[in-house]
């Protein structure tokens, strides 16, 4: 089924236009695609912001943001010849269909899990051409490491390398907590890093096989922290306490009392 038109979205991409013609805005005729590019991360991240929020009018605002982004790289490829955003309209598309073969194909498929062996071995074929056939490839190096991790992990997983159930992958954080453990009286920071990092791996793999997000996890969890330690502050503030001056017992009883309080 095809829609017969967008208006909403062929009007911005007409603005953009304007915006970067002879007689549009300075500061938009200025940039570049790598002037762009922190704006492009940030714009990600309220987007997800809001949807953990579930600020829905907030999320569609972010993503209507996040779109723009989209709509002004590619604008800035059309100038220089290279793509329109059509073409990558055109492209996401064309993948979607090929990768989905038990929709728009005549293969059949009996569950998600084979649904998603199928798309690694689309994915193999398309990488047939490819400098990089690894079944590792296309995790993104500028995306944070928590990320990075859980990606990697996905990938091989999709090949069959992987633990079966979360109380395996569990186990291994166990070991790996043991070896962390283990170097905590020594100064070797060199192997120190190495076993926290490892550890950080394995929590990465037992948060994809609770069907979690590591990186959300622990966004959330900085977030808690971040409540949590502004109404110790707020509490010291009225009884006229310094923080700095605070025993760690009434640091740790305001900390409960805030985790009762707030959750």
């Amino acid at each position: 089924m095809t829609h017969p038109s967008h208006p909403a979205f062929a009007r911005l991409v007409d603005i953009m236009a304007t915006l970067r013609g002879p007689t549009g805005c300075p500061w938009d005729r200025e940039q570049t695609p790598d002037t762009l590019k922190p704006y492009l991360i940030e714009e990600t991240y309220e987007v997800l912001e809001a949807l953990e929020a579930k600020d829905l009018p907030a999320f569609k605002d972010e993503l209507g943001d996040l779109l723009l982004q989209v709509v002004f790289h590619a604008q800035l490829m059309s100038e220089a010849g290279v793509f329109t955003i059509d073409d990558v309209a055109q492209a996401i598309a064309d993948k979607l269909v090929r990768r989905h073969p038990h929709v728009f194909g005549n293969v059949k498929v009996k569950d998600t899990e084979e649904v998603v062996q199928n798309w690694a071995k689309i994915k193999a074929l398309e990488k047939a051409g490819k400098a990089d056939r690894s079944a590792l490839a296309g995790v993104p190096q500028g995306a944070p490491a928590l990320v990075q991790t859980q990606r990697l992990g996905e990938k091989a997983a999709r090949v069959g390398f992987d633990w079966t159930s979360a109380p395996e992958v569990f186990k291994k954080v166990e070991e790996e907590i043991q070896e962390l453990a283990e170097t905590l009286s020594s100064t070797d920071a060199e192997r120190q890093e190495h076993e926290l990092g490892d550890l950080l791996f394995a929590l990465t793999s037992l948060a994809r096989h609770l069907n979690l997000d590591a990186e959300t996890a622990l966004r959330k969890a900085g977030k808690r922290f971040s409540t949590r330690f502004r109404y110790i502050e707020t509490q010291l503030e009225r009884n006229k306490e310094d923080i700095h001056q605070t025993t760690p017992a009434r640091l740790e009883a305001l900390w409960d009392e805030a985790k009762r309080t707030l959750g």
